[in-house]
């Protein structure tokens, strides 16, 4: 069984692609990913410890304790897929890919031709670089099965 981290923009559905591509392929694959309710994340900090008067301690607290899940899911995984998306810009994706880089991780991201420069260092450090969910199940089955079909 492989372990998979889905780290990055929050904005799709491209996850359950991935996650339902590969049920239908039949992939032994345990998923994990961030907090993705953006609200949740944003305020689990001052909801949990209480409120700051500065935002950028509103943010800090909320950052510290996302880490703890994304720490132990990079930690634990095998492989780390990052998805850039169009709308914004993921500093925490980049920062992912970062940490996953210093483990020595297996990374995949995704994104389209049009952030290849902005992301040139990200690439860098990738095992591959696909521009949608269906490359990533593939190599994923490649990985698994051996098979190109």
């Amino acid at each position: 069984m492989l372990n998979v981290y889905l780290s990055g923009e929050i904005h799709s559905n491209w996850r359950e692609e991935i996650i339902n591509l590969c049920k239908e392929e039949k992939l032994n694959i345990s998923f994990s990913s961030p907090i993705t309710d953006h609200e949740a994340s944003d305020n689990c900090g001052v909801e949990i410890l209480g409120e700051e008067e500065k935002k950028f301690w509103k943010d800090n607290k909320g950052a510290k304790i996302n880490s703890i899940k994304t720490r132990k899911s990079i930690i634990d995984s095998d492989i780390v897929i990052v998805k850039f998306g169009d709308k914004y810009k993921q500093w925490n994706a980049a920062f992912d890919t970062g940490f996953a880089a210093a483990l020595n991780k297996s990374i995949i991201v995704i994104h389209n031709e049009e952030h290849q420069h902005a992301l040139k260092e990200v690439d860098a450090a990738a095992a591959a670089v696909a521009k949608d969910q269906t490359q990533v199940v593939r190599i994923l089955k490649y990985i698994l099965e051996g098979s190109l079909k």
